[in-house]
């Protein structure tokens, strides 16, 4: 059975090196009520030159392992009382993250985003509205029940932003309309997909949210994706 979405190739003859990495366990469609299967991970390039320069580049990633340095350095740590996936940034590493968090609020300013903030928590209705709990609702971490309303803890900024756009009547000369946030979300990953600051269960998300007519979205679209590749390559950053 071939389980893989691809791509493939015509013909094994076409792989002129691979390498065996490692075995895992895993759980069928990644739930633990179903059957485990063995996990193989391997590489395979068209040369052996290139299988030696991955292979090199596999070492010195191994060596910079941000979970290695950020104990050997007292930069943050996962405390299993406090939950898997949930990251204790200390003084060292606070620094670090201060730094970085200030070089993306001045580009945030520079591109003409207006600073907003917004709670960690909402009722169930904003996100069944934004469809979060259509598309993502495995994802979200366990309501609270208060005064007969049911609350969530926020898996993204987006929808409070909405919400700021419409406390109030807008002109179409007024747009667009941006508003960014450093603003924490929380989204449920298992225990075993939690690596370090790579994947974990709470972290910052840079959300720049752009309000503009529709006859503007394609010209408004280049620069949202560039200030996303500028934040993702500097603020993936734990909470």
């Amino acid at each position: 059975m071939d389980l893989c979405a691809g791509p493939h190739i015509e013909r094994t003859g076409q792989i002129k090196a691979f390498k065996v990495l490692s075995f895992a366990g895993a759980y069928w469609r990644g739930d633990e009520r179903n059957p485990q299967l063995q996990r193989v991970y391997g590489t395979a390039f068209a040369s052996k030159d290139d299988l030696k320069a991955h292979l090199t580049r596999l070492e010195e990633a191994k060596r910079r392992d941000h979970r290695v340095l950020g104990k050997q350095l007292d930069l943050f740590s996962v405390d299993e009382l406090v939950g898997p996936g949930f990251v204790l940034w200390h003084p060292k590493g606070a620094i670090i993250r201060t730094v970085l968090e200030d070089m993306i609020r001045r580009e945030l300013v520079r591109r003409g985003y207006q600073a907003v903030f917004t709670p960690h928590v909402a009722r169930e209705q904003l996100l069944v509205k934004s469809g979060h709990m259509e598309h993502y609702k495995e994802n979200l971490f366990g309501g609270m029940e208060l005064e007969g309303q049911r609350y969530l803890v926020r898996p993204m900024n987006c929808p409070f932003h909405i919400a700021i756009y419409r406390s109030q009547l807008r002109s179409h000369r007024e747009l667009p309309i941006r508003y960014a946030e450093l603003g924490a979300v929380y989204r449920f990953e298992r225990r075993a997909c939690c690596t370090g600051c790579c994947a974990c269960a709470g972290s910052p998300r840079t959300t720049p949210t752009s309000s503009c007519a529709k006859t503007r979205s394609k010209k408004r679209w280049q620069p949202a994706c560039a200030l996303a590749s500028i934040s993702s390559t500097s603020s993936v950053l734990p909470m």
